[in-house]
């Protein structure tokens, strides 16, 4: 099966694309975006790929599904598109890092620049039904995406993986703590934030792990 996706990942995920869940998978979102309206627009579902190719991945930050209103979702875990109103979950990540680290908190959520700087930024399931969260859960996605997460732990070394939420943490597992750093919290939704996300300190964390294992820090 032909994927568009970024040539480094291509390599590393064609036996994925040629197993009979991805295919039905495929046969599925074709269909709903025949039907329904469906985030994030087709040629955006492999973002966080096209963004950050393979050999760049610093740092990993898993989500769970695309936002489901109108220009929000793009591809890329977290992030919305330029101009629109910034996701309760993103400004409470803006606070940390701005405790964090005092710089001024973004005009816009588009998070396209971490991308670039290596922060791969995953959602377990890469496309939604609008107005309906979670509409393509147990398609193939999680099967896909938790294959992706352990192609990282097991081609890489010295990534961090942040983990927010019990969602994000039920992957731990996926990942090989003696090779990668490992930061669990609390998720920043406002639901969950001021039970441990707020004061994490998990982007200063990051960095620091960063510089100790040769890399560029992350401009947050």
């Amino acid at each position: 099966m032909n994927v568009k996706i970024n040539d480094s990942w291509k390599n590393l995920l064609q036996e994925e694309f040629e197993k009979q869940y991805f295919k039905d998978l495929a046969s599925f979102v074709r269909e709903e975006y025949s039907k329904f309206r469906v985030y994030p627009p087709g040629s955006s579902i492999f973002n966080a790929f096209e963004l950050c190719p393979f050999d760049k991945v610093k740092v990993v930050i898993l989500g769970q599904d695309p936002y489901h209103g109108p220009n929000q979702a793009h591809g890329l875990a977290f992030s919305v598109t330029d101009g629109v109103k910034i996701p309760p979950s993103l400004q409470n990540i803006f606070k940390e890092i701005n405790q964090e680290f005092g710089t001024p908190i973004p005009k816009s959520g588009n998070l396209e620049r971490w991308a670039k700087q290596g922060v791969f930024l995953l959602n377990s399931i890469l496309t939604v039904r609008a107005g309906q969260p979670g509409s393509h859960k147990g398609k193939g996605w999680e099967i896909f995406t938790d294959k992706v997460i352990e192609i990282l732990s097991e081609n890489k070394n010295n990534l961090v993986f942040l983990l927010w939420g019990n969602f994000a943490q039920n992957k731990a597992s996926l990942i090989d703590s003696n090779r990668h750093l490992i930061l669990k919290s609390p998720h920043p939704s406002p639901y969950s934030a001021n039970r441990g996300f707020f004061g994490n300190k998990h982007f200063i964390k990051t960095n620091n792990y960063l510089i100790e294992n040769n890399l560029e820090p992350i401009v947050w």
